[in-house]
């Protein structure tokens, strides 16, 4: 009952203040009512309570209806006056509405512009962050049409880095983003297409960059003669610094060059304005520092490293691969060495302007290979060569080609040594040149003394061949000098021949004894080998005479007494003493002396030809009776001939002059015995014996006569001492002397041989049946047959006995 009681009155209290509480926070004073468990009787007595209210509401109702209803009245009458007022404000709502109509279009179009402006203003700060990112791309496209590759990327950098994620919300940003990437493989290879362009380029101009080169380093040499010549203070050599001059290329990736003068070299003015430009002034190397920079950038210079020594490498190979033909002319070899000092040239250039893309150790296997190959292929095309003067031109671009590749730092010494092998080959070239030169002169001499007739023609003689003769210059013009054209013309030729050996050794870094070490081994073969085979084929050829052997022989003593005078020339012009140690000496005068004793040996050969030439001629009837009274007119001829020659022996030396007439009066008794003994002759008389005897008489009177003086007494007549005592004892008959002295030393028929007597005895055996001559015999000695028989018999025996 208590809680009951209790209920109620919480009910109560919540009755109280759901009457006094705010609709708004009733909600915790219901949620009360449903906390508890007798709702149901707080709704019966929320009933209850709103019934009451009810009921109080009415008794008020009723309590002033009265004036409800004169409220209702009044409000009629208000109704109408309302109404009125109702008509008059839609009457004025209508009128300000056709007024304002204007103002809300105007408020409109206001409202609209408004919009529109706020747009244009949000607009604007868009395109403000989005033009610097558009005119980016637009430089960037601007620097890659116009090919500036390495601005264009370090734009691309700052856009992709800076720009771009200021507004990456936007579609075309993540275009451009995509469109990165592509880029930078475009200007890879765009810059990679420029620089397969230059290597092109270079390959095809290589030639001319070369032909540049060396044409600086000609001129260089030539200043430097000058200078060697004309001294002048403060004058130097150009370094290779000198020859370019080579922009600052230490290339920092942040910033390189830019494009207007990259790689560009410019050669300094120099106060010589005809100078030849700079080698390097002929190519702009920037495409390779550009994409060597792009690729840096992009983290791909070994990639590119690379590929441009591979790429030159092939190249290289390209260049060192020579002509077929060469070794024709000389702008073949000048085209080819062009073409490698071109190519190192510019590797040089490239080693020093940049920074690793190419180094020494690359150079240098390069230039091994390059040395290698040009040396073989010299070798190979060198020799080709038969003309002296394109092995002296090629060795002269050799020379040159060398000094060049020097200037740059290249080593060449192994050129030189091969220059010292195109030497041996130039000598023999100019050995055979100077072969047909001796040949036309030997061949095109009249091998007589030379004449003058005025002081100037001796004067030009002796200005051309080394020779005094006091006697000769007191003689009177005209006068003749002793030896003939070919000596003057000879000894010039052997000095143009030092002179040609001189000209190959310039310019080869050699010292003076090497030079006359070359020179006098050059010139001793040409004495030695071309000259002596020269003279030897003249000597040897056919229908030569006596007259132009007897020249030779002077005309080679001459040259023999010259050979001192070519070795003071040689002296001369290589300023080596000739007895400095291991100075080779000229041993060519054996050369003369050879050609002099062949041209003796052929002198005495030719005048045995002559002799038997005339032997041919004899005709002596062998079985004729008359005695003759003076000598066969062959011999007569044979004779004359003789005097005539010996007479031009003048100018020999005495000892060839007396043994060639040794030598004829020796051919001519030894002839003339083989003439009487021949088998053919099988029989003779006494008559045909007095005609031969006759002969030789003639023979003896012209060796008596002294033809070539110099022989003592009667030297010369002991050619013919064999044939007198034959002819002696067969006309005296003096067989008994013979027999009787024969062995001992005094024996008065020392010279005659028992065997040639008794061939002789026999062939007169059997005459005296024949001949009138031999009746006078039978007359007077009828026993002479008789006696021959025993005299032969007596020779047998005698030969016998000595032959036992």
């Amino acid at each position: 009952m208590a809680e009951s009681l209790e209920t109620a009155a919480e009910h109560e209290r919540i009755l109280r203040e759901i009457e006094s509480t705010d609709t708004a926070c009733i909600g915790p004073t219901l949620r009360s009512v449903y906390d508890g468990e007798e709702h149901g009787r707080f709704m019966e007595k929320l009933e209850t309570r709103i019934r009451n209210h009810d009921r109080e509401i009415e008794k008020m109702c009723n309590f002033h209806y009265q004036g409800f209803v004169d409220s209702i009245t009044e409000l009629l009458k208000v109704r109408g006056e309302a109404q009125k007022l109702k008509n008059q404000v839609t009457d004025t709502n209508r009128k300000l509405q056709h007024e304002g109509k204007e103002l809300v279009i105007a408020m409109e179009e206001l409202k609209q512009c408004r919009l529109q402006q706020r747009n244009i203003s949000a607009t604007v700060d868009k395109l403000m962050l989005c033009l610097p990112v558009l005119e980016m791309y637009s430089k960037l496209r601007d620097q890659m049409k116009t090919k500036r590759h390495y601005p264009a990327l370090k734009t691309l950098e700052h856009l992709e880095h800076t720009y771009l994620p200021q507004v990456s919300h936007y579609r075309f940003c993540k275009v451009m983003v995509d469109n990165i990437p592509k880029l930078r493989e475009e200007i890879k290879d765009v810059s990679m297409s420029d620089l397969k362009d230059f290597l092109e380029s270079i390959r095809k101009h290589s030639d001319k960059i070369g032909e540049t080169a060396m044409k600086q380093a000609q001129q260089q040499r030539n200043l430097d003669n000058i200078v060697l010549q004309q001294p002048r203070i403060g004058s130097k050599r150009k370094s290779k610094k000198d020859v370019y001059t080579i922009f600052d290329t230490e290339l920092e990736s942040t910033s390189p060059k830019s494009e207007q003068d990259s790689g560009i070299l410019d050669v300094e003015d120099e106060e010589d304005d005809e100078e030849v430009p700079g080698a390097q002034d002929l190519v702009d190397f920037s495409p390779v520092y550009r994409c060597l920079h792009i690729y840096s950038v992009l983290g791909a210079r070994e990639t590119f490293e690379n590929y441009y020594r591979k790429q030159r490498r092939k190249q290289a190979r390209l260049v060192l691969q020579p002509p077929s033909n060469m070794h024709e002319t000389l702008d073949g070899y000048r085209k080819y060495f062009n073409q490698i000092v071109g190519f190192f040239v510019v590797e040089d250039h490239i080693l020093h302007t940049t920074q690793g893309l190419v180094n020494r150790a690359y150079i240098d296997e390069l230039w091994e290979m390059a040395l290698s190959k040009t040396i073989a292929a010299l070798r190979t095309h060198s020799s080709y060569c038969s003309d002296p003067n394109l092995v002296l031109d090629l060795k002269n671009l050799i020379v040159l080609f060398a000094d060049t590749l020097q200037v740059y730092g290249f080593p060449v010494n192994q050129l030189f040594d091969m220059l010292l092998e195109i030497r041996d080959q130039y000598s023999e070239t100019l050995l055979k040149k100077w072969a047909g030169i001796f040949r036309n002169i030997l061949d095109s001499d009249n091998y007589s003394p030379i004449p003058v007739t005025s002081e100037e023609m001796y004067k030009k003689v002796v200005g051309q061949f080394p020779f005094q003769d006091t006697e000769l210059e007191k003689q009177p013009f005209p006068k003749k000098f002793p030896f003939s054209e070919f000596v003057p013309k000879v000894y010039n030729q052997i000095k143009e021949f030092i002179y040609a050996c001189l000209k190959f050794s310039e310019d080869l870094h050699l010292s003076s004894t090497e030079v006359d070490d070359m020179i006098r081994k050059s010139t001793n073969l040409l004495l030695t080998r071309t000259l002596s085979n020269s003279l030897q084929n003249v000597i040897k050829r056919k229908n030569i005479g006596l007259t132009e052997l007897v020249q030779i022989i002077i005309n080679t003593t001459h040259l023999e007494k010259s050979c001192k005078y070519l070795e003071e020339f040689i002296t001369n012009i290589t300023n080596v003493l000739p007895e400095t140690v291991h100075t080779t000496k000229l041993y060519g005068t054996t050369t003369f002396k050879d050609a002099r004793h062949a041209a003796e040996e052929e002198i005495y050969t030719n005048l045995n030809q002559k002799i038997d030439q005339f032997l041919q001629l004899a005709d002596y009837d062998w079985m004729t009776g008359d005695l003759g009274n003076k000598a066969s007119d062959y011999l007569i001829d044979l004779i004359a001939f003789l005097r005539s020659t010996f007479a031009v022996f003048t100018h020999l030396p005495g000892k060839v002059a007396q043994t060639a007439c040794m030598s004829a009066c020796k051919h001519l008794a030894t002839s003339l015995m083989q003439l009487l003994l021949e088998a053919e002759v099988r029989q003779l008389t006494l008559g045909a014996l007095q005609q031969f005897n006759l002969d030789v008489r003639e023979c003896e009177q012209f060796a008596r006569s002294g033809p070539v003086p110099g022989f003592q007494e009667d030297t010369l007549q002991l050619a013919f001492i064999d044939l007198r005592q034959l002819l002696d004892l067969f006309i005296q008959w003096d067989w008994s002397t013979y027999l009787a002295d024969y062995g001992q030393p005094n024996c008065k028929y020392l010279r005659v041989n028992p065997v040639t007597a008794l061939t002789l005895l026999e062939k007169m055996k059997d005459t005296s049946r024949k001949n009138n001559m031999f009746a006078q015999f039978r007359k007077n000695e009828r026993d002479k047959q008789k006696l021959i028989d025993t005299v032969a018999k007596q020779l047998r025996g005698l030969i016998s006995s000595h032959h036992s």
